[in-house]
């Protein structure tokens, strides 16, 4: 939802740009989460999990990206890294999880 919020206040012309793109992208990481966690397949659903950590990746530069061209405040910075960076962190790790439960069967 912070996203939203933040992208509320860019630029009119940025609507099929920027906000566009950041929009996906944040909704990208949840999207590939659950259709993850959906798959029964253990390999299919690291590779799902790393397209999601790839899009948390993908925002936190978009979101500096931001910061950079000021449509974005320091505080607002802080908070959407965080988040991002707690989101990627919690995936790094069910990724790495799967990856070690997966050699311990073979």
């Amino acid at each position: 939802m912070l996203v939203y919020d933040l992208t509320k206040k860019f630029s009119r012309e940025e609507v099929y740009g920027i906000t566009s793109q950041l929009r996906r992208a944040i909704i990208s990481i949840m999207l590939n989460f659950v259709e993850g966690h959906a798959r029964f397949k253990t390999g299919v659903k690291i590779q799902f999990f790393e397209t999601a950590y790839g899009s948390s990746k993908e925002c936190k530069y978009l979101i500096f990206f931001c910061l950079k061209r000021n449509w974005i405040n320091t505080e607002e910075y802080k908070k959407a890294i965080s988040l991002l960076d707690e989101a990627g962190a919690m995936l790094w790790s069910l990724i790495i999880g799967l990856e070690k439960n997966k050699e311990t069967k073979k």
